[in-house]
């Protein structure tokens, strides 16, 4: 008969990051325990917390969710950063911090994300690694859940402390888009698109403020955690990264459908469809169209690059080969790392990489990726000059400038923005008088750079030539 290894207690250098006093293995005994170790920076990691969240709101008071953060980034030791990257999506179950990988090297893990399942005794059962389907964790669970003898005595209880985010007009801004004067922005904690004066005054909002998937009213619409913006013939089409989808305003009645979703994780069949709920995406991030009026997609969750014809609405992979990497090549023979960001000219698409700390380019005829900026998946930090030895961490955002060969970069892990001189220039880092606060979103245009100050739930307007970086008041 095969031992079973016993669960290592929690170490004390771990931070508790939503407990009231730090949680003890003994408190887990008598229920099944699935303790997860995440990176909360992560694509995958995200999509695998959600599944929990959800299989602890299934199995009730059955269950105890743990989750151990462990860094990628150097960003992402410090505590505060990863709170705020937890606050997004508001777990109701602990969250720790590994900053050291104590834990991660105590249980022998390899790679984002495991989950560990442990019984009501303390004994370390299953494991599982990378995308597991959510019904095997499930079977899973209920399975040892019938071995579970409760104990005769009460363990301590689990305190949580809320996270919450300050009630602010603006909850994690990600997007941005500005189009004849109006300034978009995808206010994602608060799941709707705003539609702003420059000054900052709401004319309209697009969802109604609570997380969901519905089409018609904009003021019946909603949607779950809305990303990236783009603007094309009285169109505003949004990356509905919640839901899995990509939406579509009608700028002229203010109405919301669906261009392609199914509301859920998955892979499309290239081709032609006739029922855009029928298309699955995994976590789109980001949307663009080019001058032949091609939409592309970029998915986090299986780090492709998908092109649309939306009068044929005819889908087909265009790059990446799925795996998690900074791999140039044609079409399938490439990778991407959590493609997070899209610009597109003429047959150029260029290609913000987060978890690569990489800027890439595809040529959207030949298929065809190069790597203009980045070194690899585990190669980051900050330094500027030439291409070939420039660092970024876990950049979020990038926007063309319509009147310079310039592209610049929200290079989020380091709280900057930058610029990257095309046509084999330098990349430079812009001095600002404020600091950033991890910017996801950015859009240029009339010799403004505005940037979606996410952490600090702030829209900032950069004047290029002044220098002076200006909060925009959206709602106040």
């Amino acid at each position: 008969m095969t031992t079973l290894a016993v669960a290592p207690e929690f170490p004390g250098n771990l931070e508790w990051l939503n407990l009231t006093q730090p949680l003890r293995m003994a408190q887990l005994r008598g229920k099944v325990c699935a303790l997860a170790f995440v990176n909360a920076g992560s694509a995958w990691c995200q999509q695998r917390l959600g599944d929990l969240a959800n299989l602890r709101r299934r199995h009730g008071d059955r269950i105890n969710v743990v989750a151990v953060h462990v860094p990628r980034f150097e960003n992402e030791r410090d505590p505060g950063r990863v709170v705020m990257l937890l606050r997004r999506q508001r777990f109701e179950f602990p969250v720790a911090h590994d900053p050291d990988w104590t834990l991660w090297q105590q249980y022998g893990i390899e790679a984002w994300p495991t989950v560990v399942l442990i019984d009501g005794e303390g004994k370390v059962r299953k494991r599982w690694v990378g995308d597991t389907q959510v019904r095997e964790l499930d079977a899973a669970v209920s399975e040892l859940q019938d071995e579970v003898v409760m104990p005769a005595y009460d363990a301590d209880p689990i305190e949580l402390r809320q996270m919450r985010e300050p009630l602010l007009p603006l909850n994690f801004p990600a997007g941005l888009a500005l189009d004849a004067g109006t300034l978009y922005v995808a206010d994602s904690g608060h799941h709707r698109i705003l539609a702003c004066d420059p000054g900052g005054r709401v004319l309209r909002q697009f969802g109604s403020g609570g997380p969901g998937f519905i089409d018609g009213p904009m003021e019946l619409s909603a949607f779950n955690q809305p990303r990236a913006l783009c603007v094309h013939h009285n169109n505003l089409f949004v990356a509905d990264s919640g839901n899995h989808a990509i939406r579509r305003v009608d700028l002229r009645t203010g109405e919301v459908d669906t261009v392609c979703g199914a509301g859920r994780p998955g892979q499309p069949e290239p081709g032609v469809f006739t029922d855009p709920r029928r298309v699955a995406l995994d976590q789109p991030r980001a949307v663009a169209i080019d001058a032949s009026g091609t939409m592309h997609i970029a998915t986090v969750g299986d780090n492709r690059i998908w092109s649309l014809d939306l009068g044929r609405r005819e889908i087909r992979l265009l790059a990446g080969s799925g795996a998690l990497d900074v791999i140039d090549g044609v079409g399938t023979a490439a990778a991407f790392a959590e493609p997070v960001a899209l610009a597109a000219v003429q047959q150029l698409l260029y290609v913000c990489d987060g978890a690569g700390s990489a800027i890439r380019s595809v040529n959207t005829r030949t298929g065809q990726v190069t790597t203009l900026l980045g070194q690899g998946v585990w190669e980051h930090g900050h330094v500027d000059g030439a291409r070939g030895e420039v660092r970024l961490q876990q950049p979020q955002a990038i926007a063309l400038d319509p009147n310079a060969p310039m592209l610049w970069i929200a290079d989020s892990g380091n709280d900057a923005l930058r610029t990257l001189r095309l046509g084999g220039g330098e990349v430079n880092t812009i001095s600002l008088l404020h600091r950033l606060h991890a910017p996801a979103g950015l859009t240029v245009a009339n010799g403004a750079v505005w940037i979606a100050d996410s952490d600090a739930h702030a829209v900032l307007r950069l004047d290029v030539q002044e220098g002076i970086l200006r909060h925009v008041p959206i709602g106040e």
